[in-house]
């Protein structure tokens, strides 16, 4: 854990002394460029996994860092070619959303199956989460 907390302060300190020296424009893309890339060799690695059936939750893992690789660079994109009209309210965006939500949906199965719940449990989360997203919406 002590390790964790100090990568973590590492990458923290990193990022900002970054933001200092070269401006945030430049750490943001850099920073979501290469997470995007890490999203997706990480994504790669648990459909690998999957499909040596090493563990159920795999699937869930390789869609969750799929979704997050795909939107993430679909943000570091928007931004490095300066926010081009055919990326405004581009209907592709939500394709990647969808991953990334289908991710969260097969999680909260194996949650819900680890711990016997019933199955509208898995659920619970998902439309609470939607409802509450749409009340913020709805209220600003």
């Amino acid at each position: 854990m002590k390790q964790a907390m100090a990568l973590f302060a590492l990458l923290a300190v990193t990022l900002v002394a970054g933001h200092a020296r070269f401006g945030y424009a430049t750490v943001y893309q850099i920073g979501y460029g290469a997470f995007s890339l890490m999203a997706a060799m990480i994504s790669l690695t648990f459909l690998w996994l999957w499909a040596r059936r090493a563990t159920p939750l795999a699937l869930g893992m390789s869609f969750s860092w799929a979704g997050a690789a795909s939107v993430m660079g679909w943000w570091w994109v928007f931004n490095l070619l300066s926010r081009p009209g055919f990326m405004v309210e581009s209907e592709v965006l939500f394709l990647f959303l969808a991953l990334y939500f289908a991710g969260a949906v097969l999680h909260f199965a194996v949650i819900a199956k680890s711990v016997s719940a019933p199955p509208l449990f898995l659920g619970v989360p998902v439309f609470a989460s939607l409802a509450l997203s749409a009340l913020v919406r709805l209220l600003i």
